[in-house]
């Protein structure tokens, strides 16, 4: 637990080194606590959904609209309420995960980073995949500026996504390398024993 922490208690710093241990263990919490958000949120929205289905079963049409008879719903939530409540639910649902994840962009970064680091690579390599989506945004307005061209803009597009596909998985073997042994041009090794206090 101690490990899937230290990334909020390191909240901002983006220098030095990170081990594989501390970044993993990072992404280990963020998939949990997403997963334990996402089961909420199903429960919440679904179970309402449920809800409203079992107690109004000719509520809906086959297109998924509703017309409500009040004469044979007398005892039952009009769907139109439920779906209200439902509409209420999942904007605060989806506000609190948007403060979530605002909350750990920034920590998350700084992990990445630091990893980077660890193998003595700059922090600047985590913008590598996003390199390839300015080329494909370029030739999107190439192609609305010069329809004639819109086929090679679509292939430039096309070999650009598979560049960024590239460099992500690449990113990925970065992260799974080890770090290099004893200090680098970002600070001391993260396993060396002169400095263990500062990674318990």
């Amino acid at each position: 637990m101690n490990w899937m922490l230290m990334p909020l208690r390191r909240y901002a710093d983006f220098s030095g080194r990170s081990r594989r241990m501390e970044f993993w263990m990072w992404q280990l919490f963020l998939f949990l606590v997403n997963m334990v958000l996402m089961v909420i949120a199903f429960a919440i929205i679904g179970g309402a959904m449920f809800s409203i289905m079992r107690n109004n079963p000719g509520a809906f049409d086959s297109s998924g609209d509703y017309s409500y008879d009040s004469t044979y719903y007398a005892d039952s939530v009009p769907p139109d309420a439920a779906l209200a409540t439902i509409g209420v639910a999942g904007i605060v649902l989806f506000g609190l995960l948007f403060l979530w994840w605002l909350a750990i962009l920034i920590p998350n970064i700084a992990v990445a980073v630091r990893r980077l680091h660890d193998t003595n690579r700059s922090g600047w390599w985590l913008l590598a995949p996003m390199a390839p989506y300015a080329v494909a945004l370029v030739m999107a307005v190439m192609a609305s500026a010069a329809p004639d061209l819109a086929i090679v803009a679509g292939l430039v597009s096309l070999l650009a996504m598979l560049v960024a596909f590239g460099l992500a998985v690449m990113l990925f073997v970065f992260y799974c390398l080890e770090g290099t042994r004893g200090p680098n041009r970002f600070g001391p090794d993260p396993k060396g024993p002169a400095h263990e206090e500062t990674f318990r």
